[in-house]
């Protein structure tokens, strides 16, 4: 696989994940769980469906792809986009969905380096922008992503909210 931009960090690598090889799915649960169990990611972990479902659905997903911070050969963090489309720029957009850096990599650039990979990949697929939700008490990872160049989403001047309604 090709590296993809990452930090001055030696040993520092960001590269797609491959959702044919079972380490790397096993590494999308394993991140995305431990993000999940995080504070900002909710506290409570992928449920056993999710755990058990999400390397196959990500994998058979066609707009979706991940990118994976590996440090020395060990993953330490996971983005995880979904590709959209933007009527106002009549462009492809790229929103990552999840973000995660594993505790003991964190504020070493690996979330840096990752935001940098998908502003890359998406550059490379044609997008017009990459879109993220942030919860407003997150303030370590809006000051991450204030200092790469985003800004809260204002059409006509007013914040979106972000909403949902559950199918399952």
């Amino acid at each position: 696989m090709t590296a993809l931009p990452a930090s001055a960090n030696l040993g520092l690598v960001v590269r797609r994940l491959d959702p044919a090889s079972e380490s790397d799915r096993a590494h999308l649960v394993a991140l995305t769980d431990a993000y999940a169990r995080d504070p900002m990611g909710g506290g409570d972990g992928l449920s056993e469906h999710a755990r058990a479902r999400l390397a196959e659905a990500f994998a058979a997903h066609p707009a979706t792809f991940a990118l994976l911070a590996e440090r020395n050969g060990e993953p330490v963090g996971l983005a995880l986009c979904v590709l959209g489309f933007s009527s106002f720029y009549a462009a492809p957009t790229v929103n990552l969905h999840d973000i995660s850096v594993t505790p003991q990599a964190r504020g070493t650039g690996v979330g840096r380096a990752l935001l940098a990979a998908v502003e890359a990949e998406g550059s490379a697929r044609g997008c017009a922008k990459v879109t993220l939700e942030v919860r407003p008490d997150n303030r370590v990872g809006r000051q991450l992503y204030e200092s790469q160049g985003f800004e809260l989403s204002a059409l006509g001047g007013a914040a979106y909210l972000m909403m949902e309604k559950k199918l399952v």
